[in-house]
């Protein structure tokens, strides 16, 4: 008999190439040890809420009353919800066509779009309109839209930072085009250095590939740093020589735990360099409820905003849009929240307030907490986390150790993060499903644990490496960068 339509064999070449570190080997073998009773720390994902992080207490009572709109004709509603969070639920319930239930507009609800591009215009000091701005269920179904837009055949590159968040290489494998890496600087705080790119595109076109966009992670993921102005303007000068769009992935922009490079946009540092390339660089910006101080991940709430597109593409990207109907409508509304937050003199203004500064500043801390932890180890080193929510410590193995891995057919990293998760239940990820230099390894992690939790996780790790090390330590040095 032959292949059946999906048998594996059958299956598109483009699905079976398609690999996501994050939810991959070590996440399985960490779900197995939790059934069986050992207890977990998963790092793997930033995913706040799943690490004991408090949803914020506003914007959850305005989704309530709007889940349960019934709730607003109760006598009593006013002694269980602020008034502000009253007039908001009834505000957002306007805009839809029938409540939460009912689908909306393929790019979301109008008036949703209308805070997003008022939220845009104070952050940027320049306006934004509703119209190029679309709402999505989560940043990553915005880039898998944009890729598949852009992304014609296998011989159309996307040149993408490396380390990677591996969204992108599976999208683009699942896309059918190239992945053109262009790699940080680990020695320079994970600085990009121009000449890297210069030189992956020189490389990608001796091979035939169209380069057709760049994507900046900002601040990264995985690792962590910060972009200054001066490096987004050297960027985009690029984009404009080059001919290429640009992927301003930032939906870590209210994660900064420095203060000698606050988070500026891409679309703020375009405009501010004026014509030409503020009328010629095509650039789609991504934002997310998923990160930030909100941690919303389960709510899915995304949005992308097209700056330069001709109207035609923006028509495309509709139609493309529409075959899924709406983006979720409760994802929708906490987008707003996000961009429209309580004001000074709301009611709920102070509550709102003090919670998010207590999870800003307990991440900074927590973040100083895990790179101190790391850098006591002997074998690592790690780099500060200016943004985002991960620490990105290389690890120095030992030959031995790479050697032991070898004969168990796993990659160097992939076996120490195993051995990490079996004897400390810590759940990290390799460096390995990033990309990273030959020779060189890491692990990821996020800073999410609690911050009470943080000394005794950090302990129980540093006892590990030791252990390991131990273990494997010879005479013949380590794997340096």
């Amino acid at each position: 008999m032959p292949p059946r339509p999906l048998d594996h064999e059958s299956l598109n070449e483009n699905v079976k190439k398609v690999a996501y570190a994050v939810r991959g080997e070590l996440y399985l073998r960490a779900s197995e040890l939790q059934k069986e009773g050992k207890k977990i720390i998963f790092t793997n994902v930033g995913n706040p809420h799943a690490l004991g992080q408090r949803p914020l207490t506003f914007p959850r009572q305005v989704i309530a009353l709007c889940q349960a709109p019934f709730l607003l004709d109760d006598p009593n509603v006013e002694l269980l919800f602020p008034a502000d969070a009253i007039a908001r639920a009834k505000h957002y319930l306007s805009l839809t066509s029938g409540g939460l239930g009912a689908y909306s507009d393929s790019r979301g609800l109008p008036g949703i779009r209308k805070e997003i591009a008022e939220f845009i215009g104070r952050r940027d000091g320049y306006p934004s309109d509703p119209e190029l701005i679309f709402l999505t269920d989560g940043a990553s179904k915005g880039v898998m839209q944009i890729l598949d837009t852009l992304i014609r055949n296998e011989r159309d590159g996307v040149l993408v930072p490396v380390p990677q968040y591996p969204l992108y290489s599976a999208t683009i494998s699942l896309c059918g085009g190239s992945l053109v890496p262009y790699y940080l600087e680990e020695e320079a705080n994970w600085g990009l250095d121009l000449n890297n790119v210069r030189q992956s595109i020189a490389e990608a076109r001796f091979k035939g590939i169209k380069v057709r966009a760049m994507v900046i992670i900002n601040p990264g993921n995985p690792t962590g740093q910060c972009l200054s102005q001066a490096n987004l303007k050297e960027i985009l000068r690029f984009c404009y020589q080059e001919n290429l769009a640009m992927l301003a992935d930032e939906v870590y922009q209210q994660n900064i735990y420095q203060d000698e490079r606050p988070f500026i946009s891409a679309r703020k540092t375009l405009l501010d360099m004026g014509p030409p390339l503020s009328k010629e660089v095509q650039l789609v910006s991504f934002h997310t409820v998923s990160k930030g101080f909100w941690g919303e991940c389960g709510q899915r709430g995304g949005y992308f905003e097209m700056t330069n597109l001709p109207p035609e593409t923006v028509d495309e990207i509709y139609k493309v849009a529409s075959i899924s109907l709406s983006p979720n409508v409760p994802g929708q509304i906490f987008l707003g929240l996000m961009v429209n937050p309580p004001k000074p003199g709301d009611i709920s203004y102070l509550k709102y307030s003090a919670e998010s500064k207590a999870v800003l500043d307990s991440l900074r801390r927590r973040a100083h907490i895990m790179t101190d932890g790391f850098n006591s180890c002997r074998n690592i080193v790690c780099n500060f986390t200016e943004g985002a929510m991960y620490s990105f410590p290389q690890v120095r193995l030992p030959p031995k150790a790479i050697e032991a891995a070898k004969r168990a057919g796993k990659v160097p990293d992939v076996f120490y993060c195993l051995k990490l998760l079996e004897a400390t239940g810590i759940s990290t990820v390799p460096g390995s499903g990033f990309g990273q230099k030959e020779g060189v390894f890491h692990l990821r992690t996020t800073i999410l644990p609690a911050e009470e939790d943080m000394p005794a996780i950090m302990a129980s790790f540093k006892k590990f490496n030791d252990e390991f090390v131990e273990q494997y330590e010879d005479q013949r040095g380590y794997s340096r960068m």
